[in-house]
C-alpha cells in the first residue's frame, strides 16, 4: 500500500507495529485520520490537561512522557524511541491527557486520531487482543517502576536508569556509550531524585570507574557491576 504521508506508513507498516497485520481498509481508515508533527528539542507534543486526540507514534527522535507532581516536580514515566507508541487508553475514552510529552531531541510524531479505532475494535478480535496485551504490559512495567522508585536507594535507582537508557536507545559503536544525550535534570526526573543527588551519584560512579562522563554522554564501563548495584536495592 502506498501512503500519501510516508510517516503514517512507517507507523502502520513497521515490523513491530501493532497495526502491521490489520486489513487494508482498516489501515486506510487510520491513515485518513492522522496528522504529523515535526518538533524541535524541548517542544511539547501535548500537555497535561489538553484534550486527548488519540495515539502518538514516534517516527524519529526521542520523547519523554512525564507528569508534574507535588511541588511542581517532574517525574518521567516513559522514554520513547522510534516506532514506539503511547496513548492507547485514549482509544477507549474521550478526555484529556493525564501526562505530558516533550521532545528530548528533534523528532517527528504522528497522531493517530481515536475516532478511527472504534469500528476496528468491534470487528477485529485479534487486534483487540493485541491491544489488551499491550496495555497489560504497560501496567506491569508501571507497577515494577513504582516498586523501584519507592523502595530502592538513590544509587540503585540512578543505575537502573542508566541501564534502562542503554536498553531503550542502545549504544554507540564502541559498545558502551549510551546512544542518548539526556540532561542531568532528565536523569534525575527519571530516577525520582533531585538533580544535585543525580550529579553527585554520577560523579561517585565515575570515580569508581564504573562509568565515564563526557558532557552529556555516559559510557558504562562495568555493566555487570552496575547490574549488581541496580538489583541490590
Amino acid at each position: 500500500m502506498q501512503y500519501t504521508d510516508p510517516y503514517v506508513g512507517y507507523c502502520l507498516e513497521e515490523p513491530s507495529s501493532i497495526f502491521k497485520s490489520l486489513h487494508l481498509r482498516d489501515k486506510e481508515a487510520i491513515a485518513r485520520n492522522h496528522f504529523t508533527l515535526s518538533v524541535k528539542k524541548g517542544d511539547f507534543i501535548y500537555k497535561e490537561g489538553e484534550k486527548a486526540k488519540g495515539v502518538i507514534c514516534l517516527v524519529s527522535g526521542k520523547l519523554k512522557i512525564y507528569r508534574i507532581g507535588a511541588g511542581g516536580r517532574e517525574q518521567i514515566l516513559k522514554l520513547m524511541k522510534p516506532s514506539e507508541m503511547a496513548g492507547f487508553r485514549n482509544i477507549f475514552q474521550a478526555g484529556v491527557w493525564n501526562d505530558s510529552a516533550a521532545a528530548i531531541e528533534d523528532s517527528i510524531v504522528c497522531i493517530l486520531e481515536r475516532n478511527s479505532f472504534a469500528n476496528i475494535l468491534k470487528h477485529n478480535s485479534e487486534f483487540s487482543f493485541k491491544l489488551m496485551k499491550l496495555l497489560t504490559d504497560e501496567l506491569t512495567f508501571a507497577q515494577d517502576r513504582i516498586i523501584s522508585l519507592t523502595q530502592k536507594h538513590v544509587r540503585s535507582r540512578l543505575v537502573e536508569t542508566l541501564l534502562m537508557l542503554g536498553e531503550i536507545y542502545g549504544f554507540e559503536p564502541d559498545g558502551n556509550t549510551i546512544n542518548a544525550s539526556l540532561s542531568r535534570d532528565d536523569i534525575a526526573h527519571h530516577s525520582n531524585m533531585t538533580t544535585s543527588n543525580a550529579i553527585r551519584t554520577l560523579s561517585n560512579l565515575a570515580s569508581e570507574c564504573k562509568i565515564e562522563l563526557k558532557r552529556r554522554k555516559i559510557r558504562l564501563l562495568d555493566i555487570p557491576a552496575l547490574e549488581m548495584i541496580s538489583k541490590s536495592g
